[in-house]
């Protein structure tokens, strides 16, 4: 091959001068010089040269050193003081006084007989009228009991319809529930009529002195039977008592059935020492009981409503009742074998009667017939008076969904 077709080459260590020179190595740039160390003590400022005190020109020298951009301080030099708007205080400097003074020793104690502190704003006075509340109303529901009831101050009547005359028990008796009815109606005019007697009889009950005008329909009154469940001679007492008078009222309905109903019997078999107090967990009868006959009131009507309170109570004592009519023997005898069937040869009476509709010889009669013990009617029960107020609610709010209809 000749010389010519091969590359040319050369080497570093060729002197030709064809040789390209290497690239050389910029120098650095150089560091600004640092200002000349100058003598300064370990506080930071510089030492006087004749043994004057240091002066604040050091101090300032230092500050605007530190201030230039660019300048970092010395390791060795220590940092600038801190500049204070206010100097701080000295030992020799009075301590700072109250704006009011400590009560002294020697100033005397307040005594019985000096006047009380009186408030800036003066309590209202029983004239003036209390301030509204801007709480909001509890919400009704589950959480809020039913016989509470919240009604305007116009609301009519509530007159409690009870059966038999006005004697000294039964007067007491009607107040004691009237008294439990006022609780759950605050504000109502709660009033007491006996169907029968010559004194506090219903139809002086359903007079008002203050007559409403001729042809205003407005109610003025709501009638609630002091009755557990439906009785056909009262009944009957009951809607010409309410037809006779002027003003227009409205009958409610019977106490029963409703689960308060179940509730008072089953306080007051617990009363009697024939039930536990607490609801069922395993057996709630005494031993020699297992099942109970709930006495109801005289009719088919009644024997029916104190059906549904029977299986109620029932299911509190866990324990199998059934329901008889008062005036019926052929109705006790059939619960009685209802009671056997159910496995239940040992009953306890629990009669479902307030005591003012029947005679109480006539529950210790079918007691003492049967040889079962046997609890007091249900009387002034709590839970009596509440549902007198649930019956009156009940009233009003049917009266309301009829004005809305029409």
């Amino acid at each position: 091959m000749h010389s010519e077709s091969r590359l040319p080459y050369v080497i570093v260590s060729d002197p030709s001068q064809n040789a390209e020179p290497l690239p050389r190595r910029q120098p650095l740039a150089r560091r600004e010089s640092l200002p000349p160390d100058e003598p300064t003590s370990w506080f930071g400022d510089p030492k006087p040269e004749s043994g004057d005190p240091p002066t604040e020109p050091g101090v300032r020298a230092q500050l605007d050193a530190f201030a230039q951009p660019g300048v970092l301080p010395r390791r060795d030099q220590a940092a600038p003081p801190p500049v204070r708007s206010q100097p701080l205080p000295q030992r020799s400097d009075p301590l700072p006084q109250r704006s009011d003074p400590l009560p002294q020793r020697s100033d005397p104690l307040p005594q019985r007989s000096d006047p009380l502190p009186q408030r800036s704003d003066p309590l209202p006075q029983r004239g003036q009228p209390l301030p509204r509340r801007t709480m909001r109303t509890r919400p009704a529901g589950r959480h809020r009991s039913p016989h509470r009831l919240t009604v305007p101050s116009d609301a009519p009547s509530l007159v409690l319809a009870v059966p038999g005359a006005a004697t000294a028990a039964t007067a007491e008796l009607a107040a004691e529930i009237a008294a439990a009815a006022r609780l759950s109606c605050p504000g109502v005019d709660v009033r007491i009529g006996f169907l029968t007697g010559d004194t506090q009889r219903l139809d002086d009950a359903l007079k008002f002195p203050d007559a409403s005008p001729d042809g205003e329909l407005e109610l003025r009154a709501v009638v609630v039977p002091v009755l557990a469940g439906p009785h056909p001679a009262l009944d009957a007492a009951l809607a010409a008592a309410t037809d006779r008078t002027a003003e227009p009222v409205m009958l409610a309905s019977h106490l029963g059935p409703h689960p308060l109903l179940a509730e008072a019997l089953h306080a007051r078999l617990a009363d009697a020492g024939l039930a536990r107090a607490g609801r069922a967990r395993g057996l709630s009868i005494i031993t020699g009981v297992n099942g109970v006959l709930v006495l109801a009131d005289r009719g088919d009507e009644a024997t029916k409503a104190a059906s549904v309170t029977a299986v109620l109570l029932a299911a509190r004592l866990a324990v199998p009742a059934a329901p008889a009519s008062l005036g019926d023997p052929q109705s006790v005898t059939a619960a009685l074998e209802r009671l056997r069937e159910a496995d239940a040869s040992r009953p306890v009476i629990a009669p479902c009667l307030i005591g003012l509709e029947s005679p109480a010889r006539e529950i210790e009669d079918i007691a003492s017939r049967l040889g079962a013990p046997s609890a007091p009617p249900l009387g002034a029960h709590p839970a009596i008076g509440q549902l007198v107020a649930i019956r009156y609610g009940a009233a009003l709010a049917r009266l309301a969904m009829a004005g809305s209809a029409g």
